[in-house]
């Protein structure tokens, strides 16, 4: 039997991958791209595993897990500085490394789970930043065109939690991800009301930065958005669903029962996944399907239990968007990915 994909990722479900490769020295890369890509499917590259959704059945290809650290500074002009991440350093690690070098941009990301490396594909973002903000190069592999090289902002096609790397699955595996920082004593402006009401200033205001960091980690723990060590939430993937997208009408008539709808860096609107949740009935703690509950803290994170499957996780993640669909005519879009087998010989495009 193979490598149990259950035992590399948070949910703890997934069946054996047929090969699992584990990345952890930069260098090497060539030599495991060229054992990876000896057939004819892309491999799927697992990060902390903190967003998969595994199979039961597991992956019939290769699996490679990047795990490879380190973090290096280059000063740039003034108080600028570009800061390089390999791949498989924990964002959280790299969030605690630029405030503590007293560098800002990314500090609002601290207490998400999963590798620098996985950040880009969903473009992170929490409390007014995302990592597409301060990017400004990554280094890729391409499997369709079997070579490394730089990929600009630009180019990466960023938006609303979504980016080439993820409307173009298995194309690129990021091996590390350069942003550029500020150095400064104080954090960026504070663009998230709930924030700013934690450190009891106004928004736009720009705290010490050491100060906004913790505030981030500590309401992010208080509001069931990290993953906790130990009980009956301890497996889970964060968030299930993506915000959805209204229209005008529907921002309208959900402000209006009380629900939040948030302006988005694009100029869209998008309502609160949590409180259609919600609002449909599904409360934090409730059971959605064989072994998957809603966690005690929000509706919005799915946790697995001992009776819990990959197959009845997918089901309840289908039962809750017919049920949102059903009573509020809204569509909501899931967050984990699953892995499927991808052909090489199918996506051999151009870069442009």
């Amino acid at each position: 039997m193979g490598e149990l994909l259950a035992d590399h990722t948070t949910l703890r479900l997934g069946g054996p991958a047929d090969r699992f490769l584990t990345h952890t020295d930069p260098a090497a890369w060539p030599d495991l791209a060229h054992a990876a890509s000896s057939s004819d499917t892309a491999p799927f590259v697992l990060g902390g595993g903190s967003n998969t959704l595994a199979a039961d059945t597991g992956y019939p290809g290769t699996v490679i897990r990047m795990a490879t650290r380190g973090i290096a500074v280059r000063p740039l002009d003034g108080d600028l500085v570009e800061v390089t991440a390999q791949a498989g350093e924990p964002l959280d690690a790299f969030v605690a490394f630029t405030v503590t070098e007293g560098l800002s941009g990314i500090e609002y990301l601290g207490g998400i789970p999963g590798t620098t490396g996985a950040a880009p594909v969903q473009n992170t973002g929490a409390y007014g930043q995302q990592i597409s903000d301060t990017l400004t190069r990554l280094t890729v592999y391409d499997w369709a065109l079997g070579r490394t090289h730089a990929l600009l902002p630009g180019e990466c096609g960023f938006g609303y939690r979504t980016s080439t790397f993820k409307t173009q699955p298995g194309r690129f595996t990021i091996l590390d991800v350069s942003l550029r920082l500020t150095r400064q004593a104080c954090a960026s402006p504070v663009r998230y009301q709930q924030l700013a009401d934690a450190l009891a200033v106004r928004l736009g205001a720009r705290p010490p930065l050491a100060e906004a960091a913790q505030a981030v980690l500590t309401d992010r723990r208080t509001r069931g958005l990290s993953l906790p060590s130990e009980g009956p939430d301890v497996r889970q993937a964060g968030s299930v669903f993506l915000n959805p997208l209204v229209v005008r009408a529907q921002a309208t008539a959900i402000r209006a029962a009380g629900g939040p709808v948030h302006n988005s860096p694009d100029g869209t609107l998008r309502a609160s996944a949590g409180w259609l949740l919600e609002q449909t009935g599904f409360l934090p703690g409730t059971q959605v399907g064989s072994g998957v509950y809603c966690s005690q803290d929000r509706a919005l994170t799915l946790t697995a239990r001992d009776d819990a499957t990959a197959a009845s996780f997918t089901t309840a993640l289908e039962v809750l968007v017919h049920a949102v669909l059903t009573t509020h005519r809204i569509r909501l879009q899931r967050e984990p990915v699953q892995p499927h087998r991808r052909s090489l010989s199918l996506r051999r495009t151009s870069l442009g």
